[in-house]
């Protein structure tokens, strides 16, 4: 067996392991949400989300936990392709590298992190709202004067030069990579945290959109979700941006028209 025969054969077992570990936590991730979303009133009254009451940092961290929940169901499958990728230029080091092949973990713990960061902050942002009652905790969606406006932004977020500087790093997984790489564990991590940024760059707003759909309404997660995965991999990811962006403008006109 030749060398390139045996390196091959690891990247298929890389990429094999890789993607059923991959495929098996975003499952979790969403058992733990349909699970979330059947809890009765009384349950949710238990995790501190009761109108009547301001939360503690208990009930915050709580909805933190949700969101970082989520965002491993939504974004993980979405970001595959960069961490198979990602497992291939691993083990295919050129002879002689200062550094062998890292666990794959630290690329995906990475990206994860950022997320996490994320997921502290719209648990901040939904804190507050819930503060100015902006935020109803039984429908788990915002008044509509902010729905409507967050329909606006982010419809023209996704028009703006900014969303497809970041979309275009996490659609090209080779060329980012080969760009970023980091030699080692940290930079692995590193890697990760860096793709994570423009992944949040690329999707933020549309995750503001839960506030307005539901926040555990897992039809419109798994919706936007789709639409995420859908931006990254198609060819005509710019056009479906552009067309998504004028109809989410257009809708959030309407809601808020309605609401004044």
């Amino acid at each position: 067996m030749t060398v390139d025969t045996a390196v091959e054969r690891l990247v298929r077992r890389d990429h094999a392991v890789t993607a059923t570990a991959v495929a098996g936590v975003a499952a979790l991730a969403w058992l733990y949400l349909l699970r979330l979303s059947g809890t009765t009133t009384s349950d949710m009254s238990a995790m501190g989300m009761v109108e009547q009451q301001p939360w503690t940092l208990l009930d915050g961290a709580l909805a933190a936990t949700m969101w970082a929940v989520m965002m491993v169901a939504m974004m993980l499958p979405a970001a595959t392709p960069m961490i198979l990728m990602f497992a291939t230029l691993n083990r295919k080091r050129p002879a002689g590298a200062a550094t062998p092949p890292v666990n794959i973990s630290l690329f995906i713990l990475g990206y994860l992190l950022t997320w996490a960061g994320f997921s502290l902050a719209a648990a901040g942002g939904q804190w507050g709202l819930r503060a100015m009652a902006l935020y109803s905790d039984e429908a788990m969606t915002v008044a509509p004067v902010v729905g409507g406006t967050l329909l606006i932004a982010s419809g023209l977020y996704q028009l703006t030069p900014l969303k497809y500087a970041c979309l275009a790093r996490c659609r090209t997984p080779l060329g980012f990579l080969m760009s970023e790489w980091r030699d080692g564990a940290k930079g692995a991590l590193v890697m990760g945290v860096r793709h994570g940024i423009y992944c949040v760059g690329c999707c933020w707003v549309l995750m503001a959109l839960l506030f307005v759909g539901g926040v555990m309404n897992l039809a419109w997660v798994a919706a936007i979700a789709a639409f995420v995965f859908l931006e990254k991999v198609l060819p005509g990811g710019k056009l479906l941006s552009w067309c998504t962006g004028a109809l989410l403008a257009a809708w959030g006109v309407w809601v808020v028209s309605r609401a004044v």
